[in-house]
Order: C-alpha cells, then structure tokens, then sequence
C-alpha cells in the first residue's frame, strides 16, 4: 500500500482537486494523510466536505496522532504551522505504524495525478530493488503541457539548485539517467521505508526549502528513481509563492531560500560557502536591477542568516514566525 501525506496551509482553493484526483486513481490502495499546518482559512472544512460528498472512509484525528491509521483518508490537524518538513514529519510518524504501507509518497496540495500514476509508482519500485526516492515528470498546470521537473541537480560550490528539463516540452525533452540527478522535487516524491529506516525523517530546521535536498544527500548507497509512466501536474508557489518560469519568486520564498542554501552547504561541503556567497549575491543584484527591491532586501538578509524583513516575518503567525526564525540549524541536531 501507498502511504500519501500531503501537507496543507491555507489550501481550500486547491485541496479538493489534489483529493479528486487521489480518489479516482486505480491499480493500487493508497492511504491519504492531509496533514493541516493549522490553516486559517477554510481549508479543514473544504475537506471534510469533500469527504462527505465523496463518502470516503474519513478520519479527523488532531497531532501528536496516536495508535495506527485506519481510514482511507485522514486529517491530521497541528495546533500551529509546522512548516513543510514539520507537517511531513507528523504524517510519516503516523503512518509508518502501518505496517502494510511501504511506499510514501509526499505530494504537494496543489498536485493532480493520472489515474495510473500510483500503480506506475508500484511498478517501479517492485521492478527496481531497493531504492531511497523516487520521482517522475512534474508538468507545470499554469503552463500546460511544459515540464516543471525532470529531476534536480545542485550545484557543488554554488549550492543552486536546478530543476532538469524545467520549462522544456515534454514531446522533445530527454528523460535524465536517475544516476545524474542529485534530488528530486518535494511537489511530488515518493520514499521508501528502508530509507526512512535507514536515514530518519526530514530535517525540520529549514522550515521551507531544501529540505528534500538534504533528505536525498542522506541517502548514501540507496539510489534515486524516476519512474517514466508516472506523472503529475503542479500548479506550484500557491501557499508561500514559489517561483516559476512566468513567475518571479516571493519575499518569503525567496528569504528562505537563500538562507536555507547556506544552511544546507554548511552541512554538506562547508568549504563552498564563499563562492556561494558570491553566486547568490550576483543573483540578489540582478533582483535589483530590475527593481524588484524587496525581494532583493529578503533573499540578501536570508542569504548573511539575519532576520527577515517586517513584512515577511508577517506572513506567518506569531508562533509560527517563532518556529520558523527562531531556529538555528546545528550539526548535532539529529533527525527526527
């Protein structure tokens, strides 16, 4: 069985299409955990009204979860916003106890699958041996028909990371060797449990990004996947606004993002810091040539560690601002 955690913040506008897609997916049982990063909007409702329109098997349980899942589909609600890893971290905690469920599949709220995705998920993962992640071909929603991800590669001394084939059409673009990609996207990601086992649940120090690439650096000799009959469609950046190829990134995006790859090559290849320095801040310059002033502001105070901005520090509650920047990331903090 498929284990699907799929983390929610503020996702009422675009939950119930992820949940109708899941529903309508065949050739294999899947276990669906929405876990809610205490949502302010109308997200937990929108969801049990699907459920009773749908008349799934429904549960609405409340973190720290106890005992073992039982229904097809659960709402784990936490009393604050844990960030992404946070909300994954509950899921997987929850529904590893099943012991039926092998496979866990991470997907964004703004994801829709093909009705044969998971069985190519299955496939794959029965054909392959033992693995640590595997993905597939994300395709962008507001960009239809062009690929979002094929895979991820980072940049040794840069820390940068790069979506393959991103922006590409999917009719031309060749599929990468799993071999000659470092990650895979966070949207849509599934593990198995010998590496959970192996390595531990995400790092929940970054709060928002990077943390799917930290979890595959972990992996050690357990190979990446793709798998090339799945695929998903993402929309991409609904909640925290995410960039894209028509897009530019968020204040808040972008904060993170420069202050989470610093985080991340202090870990991974510290030596690497000052040439990263130098990439991000040529990139931080070209946000301010074009005028875009507060994103620039945002990723430069990410990229030195400081404080964010008033007006992104905003963006989240009190508590979880607290959770989210109030956090350092230490070498000795294990997993959790």
């Amino acid at each position: 069985m498929i284990a699907v955690i799929i983390v929610t913040y503020n996702s009422e506008d675009i939950i119930r299409n992820c949940l109708d897609s899941l529903a309508r997916s065949e050739g294999e049982a899947l276990r669906v955990v929405i876990c809610d990063n205490a949502s302010t909007d109308a997200t937990v409702q929108v969801v049990r009204d699907w459920s009773a329109e749908r008349r799934v098997d429904f549960d609405e349980i409340y973190a720290p979860a106890t005992g073992q899942p039982t229904a097809d589909f659960t709402l784990l609600r936490s009393p604050r916003n844990l960030g992404f890893a946070g909300g994954v971290n509950r899921g997987l905690e929850f529904l590893l106890r099943d012991a039926q469920c092998d496979l866990f599949w991470l997907l964004n709220p703004d994801c829709e699958i093909e009705t044969t995705t998971a069985s190519a998920f299955r496939r794959r993962a029965h054909t392959s041996g033992a693995f640590s992640l595997m993905g597939s071909r994300i395709l962008y929603c507001d960009a239809p028909g062009l690929i979002q991800s094929d895979g991820g590669r980072v940049g040794r001394w840069t820390g940068i990371c790069r979506n393959l084939n991103q922006g590409g059409d999917p009719r031309f673009a060749i599929r990468p060797d799993a071999r000659d990609i470092d990650f895979i996207s966070g949207a849509s990601v599934v593990a198995s449990r010998d590496f959970i086992e192996a390595v531990g649940l995400m790092r929940e120090d970054y709060f928002l990004y990077y943390e799917e690439v930290e979890w595959a650096a972990r992996r050690g000799d357990l190979p990446l996947l793709l798998c090339n009959e799945a695929l998903v469609h993402h929309q991409g950046g609904t909640a925290i606004g995410s960039g894209s190829i028509t897009r530019r990134a968020s204040p808040l995006a972008l904060y993170f993002n420069y202050r989470n790859r610093m985080r991340y090559l202090a870990q991974v290849n510290p030596i690497a810091l000052p040439v990263s320095c130098l990439a991000s801040l040529a990139r931080i310059l070209k946000l301010a040539v074009h005028r875009a002033w507060p994103e620039a502001w945002a990723a430069l105070l990410g990229m030195f560690q400081l404080p964010p901005p008033s007006w992104v520090r905003a963006v989240l509650s009190e508590d979880a601002a607290e959770y989210a920047f109030g956090r350092r990331l230490s070498s000795t903090t294990a997993p959790r």
